[in-house]
C-alpha cells in the first residue's frame, strides 16, 4: 500500500505542476482585448468590414430584449443583426418584432421566425444555419440571446482579428457570479478546463487544441464556407467547441483572446443550476460512450481527490507528492483571481465541487440513456441520431 501511494503521489506531482508551470508560461501568450491599445478601428484595404451579428433564441423573454438593444448600440458602423427566433413558445418572437419596429432598428435587425424544425437538424444549428444563409457579412458572429456586449466591444475584436489575420476568433466572456455554488462550480470547470484545453496553444498550428465558446464564435465567411456551415455540425450538441474543431483542422488560423468586461453573462443559478447545464453536455462530451464516461469520472476522482487524501494518510517522502499537487492546485486558483471574481480561497471547497462535477457526468450519462437522447428547451433528439452527427 505504501508503495501505492508513494507512485500516486509522484503523477499527482507531475501531472498538477507540469499544468501550472505550461498555465504559467503559456496564458501571458493570450492577448487581452480590453488593453487600450485594442480600442481602434480594424485597418483593411477596403475599410471596416462588415459582420452579420446571428442570435439564435428560443424562449428567451427574459434576455432578449436587452441583448438585442445592446447589439444595436455597438459602436461600429458596418453590421447587421440577424434574430432568429427557433419555436418559441413564450413572447420571444414578439418582443423580437418590437424591437424590430424601432426606427433605429430599421436598417440593422432582421428578424427569422422558424416555426418548425426539419429532421436531422439541432434546433440551435439549424436557426444558426437559416440566418447564416441570409447574412451579408464578411464576418458571421455567432453569439447567444443572453449575451450581453459593452458598446466598442465589436470594434475591439475586428481591430485583433484583422491584424493578426485570423479566420476563427473567440473571445471568453465575463461569467457574472451572484452566489458561492456559482463561484465554486465555475471554478472548478474552469480549473478542469486549463488542464484539458489549452487556451494558449490554439494559435499554434501544430497543436490539436482547439477552442469555441457559444458566446462569441466570429468566422471569416470563406471559412465558414470551407468547413461546410453549420450544415456539417446540424446534430451537434456542442456545435460551439465542434466549430473551434472544424476550423483547426482545416487548418484555418485560430485565436481566442480575454476581453474583461467586453461581454458578459449570468450562465446558471447556483450550484444545481450548474449541474443542470451540464447534463445537456456532458455526455456528448464523452462522444456519448458510456465506458469513456465511467472511467472519466474515475480519472477526475484520482485527479482531484487523491492529493486532498494523500496528504492526510501518508507521511514522509511520500506525502511530497500530494503536497506539491495541491501546491500547484491552489497556484492555480490564485492565478484564476486574477481574471475573475473567484477568490483563492474556493481551492479549499475543490473536493465538493469535485463531487458534485461528478454528478452531473454520471447524471448526464444516465438521463441520456435512460430517455433515449437529449432533451433540450423543450425539443427531444434521439441519441441515435446524435450519435450518427458527432463530429
Amino acid at each position: 500500500m505504501s508503495y501505492f501511494l508513494w507512485i500516486s503521489g509522484v503523477i499527482l506531482a507531475l501531472a498538477w505542476f507540469s499544468r501550472i508551470v505550461d498555465a504559467a508560461l503559456g496564458i501571458p501568450q493570450v492577448a487581452d482585448i480590453a488593453r487600450p491599445e485594442w480600442d481602434r478601428k480594424p485597418v483593411t484595404p477596403t475599410g471596416e468590414p462588415r459582420v452579420s451579428i446571428i442570435v439564435p433564441a428560443r424562449n428567451e423573454e427574459e434576455h432578449i430584449s436587452g441583448a438585442l438593444s445592446q447589439l444595436l448600440a455597438l459602436e461600429y458602423c458596418n453590421y447587421e443583426v440577424i434574430a432568429v427566433n427557433d419555436r418559441s413558445t413564450d413572447r420571444t418572437g414578439s418582443i423580437m418584432d418590437e424591437i424590430a419596429a424601432r426606427p433605429e432598428a430599421h436598417k440593422q435587425l432582421r428578424i427569422i421566425h422558424v416555426t418548425e424544425l426539419p429532421a436531422g437538424w439541432m434546433g440551435k444549428t439549424h436557426a444558426m444555419w437559416i440566418a447564416g444563409q441570409q447574412a451579408t457579412g464578411d464576418w458571421l458572429l455567432f453569439t447567444d440571446a443572453d449575451v450581453f456586449f459593452r458598446n466598442d466591444t465589436l470594434r475591439r475584436t475586428l481591430a485583433y482579428a484583422e491584424s493578426e489575420r485570423a479566420d476563427h476568433l473567440v473571445v471568453f466572456p465575463t461569467l457574472i457570479m451572484k452566489t458561492p455554488g456559482e463561484r465554486m462550480m465555475i471554478a472548478f470547470f474552469q480549473t478542469l478546463f486549463a488542464f484539458g484545453h489549452r487556451p494558449w496553444k490554439v494559435a499554434d498550428p501544430k497543436a490539436k487544441d482547439h477552442m469555441g465558446v457559444g458566446a462569441f464564435n466570429m468566422i471569416r465567411r470563406a471559412a465558414y464556407e470551407k468547413v461546410g456551415t453549420y450544415q456539417a455540425l446540424r446534430m451537434e450538441v456542442l456545435d460551439d467547441m465542434k466549430l473551434g474543431k472544424v476550423v483547426k483542422n482545416a487548418g484555418l488560423a485560430q485565436r481566442n483572446v480575454f476581453g474583461d468586461g467586453l461581454l458578459s453573462i449570468h450562465w446558471a443559478s447556483g450550484a444545481l443550476g450548474v449541474v443542470n447545464n451540464f447534463t445537456k453536455n456532458f455526455f456528448a462530451v464523452m462522444s456519448f460512450q458510456w465506458w469513456r464516461t465511467v472511467a472519466t469520472a474515475v480519472a477526475l476522482l484520482f485527479l482531484n481527490l487523491m492529493p486532498f487524501v494523500g496528504v492526510w494518510f501518508t507521511s514522509g517522502w511520500s506525502r511530497a507528492g500530494y503536497a506539491l499537487a495541491l501546491l500547484s492546485m491552489f497556484a492555480i486558483y490564485a492565478g484564476m483571481s486574477l481574471r475573475t471574481k473567484i477568490a483563492p480561497y474556493y481551492f479549499f471547497l475543490h473536493p465538493v465541487s469535485t463531487l458534485l462535477f461528478n454528478y452531473a457526468l454520471l447524471r448526464s450519462m444516465v438521463v441520456t440513456l435512460r430517455d433515449g437522447g437529449v432533451t433540450w428547451r423543450g425539443t427531444k433528439y434521439p441519441l441515435d441520431e446524435l450519435r450518427k452527427g458527432l463530429v
